[in-house]
């Protein structure tokens, strides 16, 4: 009984059902992922998937992107590494290293770093490992007591 539904819900989520960093939500880690996921909010940490990255206007990466495919148009401080196409889109900024299969650019998006394209770069690509995590203060025993 319990079987024949767990085995449609793991098909689901295999078959790409996008992860959503919501606006005004911060974590602080690494994402790690098979599918696709739009950040719209702030990761502090680095992010990895094997499917597409979207950064929505008010996202802020603050961590190395690794990705089969991104669309940005928010803010990244960290390298890149998009296997396939990278695409900045309009106020788009990225801050750090670009390594791209391909790279389109709008206009009014910037980014300050190298770009290195094609296949060969993305392969040879060194991720800076910009983000140390800083675990935060457990609250002391009296104020959990209250």
């Amino acid at each position: 009984m319990f079987n024949s539904k767990s085995n449609s819900m793991e098909k689901e989520s295999s078959t790409g059902i996008a992860t959503i960093v919501a606006s005004g939500t911060e974590i602080r880690g690494n994402i790690e992922s098979k599918g696709d996921i739009r950040v719209d909010g702030t990761l502090i940490g680095n992010l990895s998937t094997t499917s597409k990255v979207l950064l929505g206007p008010s996202g802020k990466i603050t961590g190395d992107v690794v990705a089969l495919q991104a669309d940005l148009l928010g803010q990244i401080n960290g390298t890149l590494k998009v296997t396939e196409l990278l695409y900045l889109k309009g106020n788009c900024q990225v801050n750090g290293n670009i390594y791209a299969g391909q790279l389109q650019v709008d206009a009014t998006a910037s980014f300050n770093g190298e770009c290195h394209m094609g296949a060969t770069a993305v392969s040879n690509a060194p991720l800076a490992s910009v983000v140390g995590i800083k675990k935060e203060q457990p609250l002391n025993a009296a104020a959990n007591d209250q």
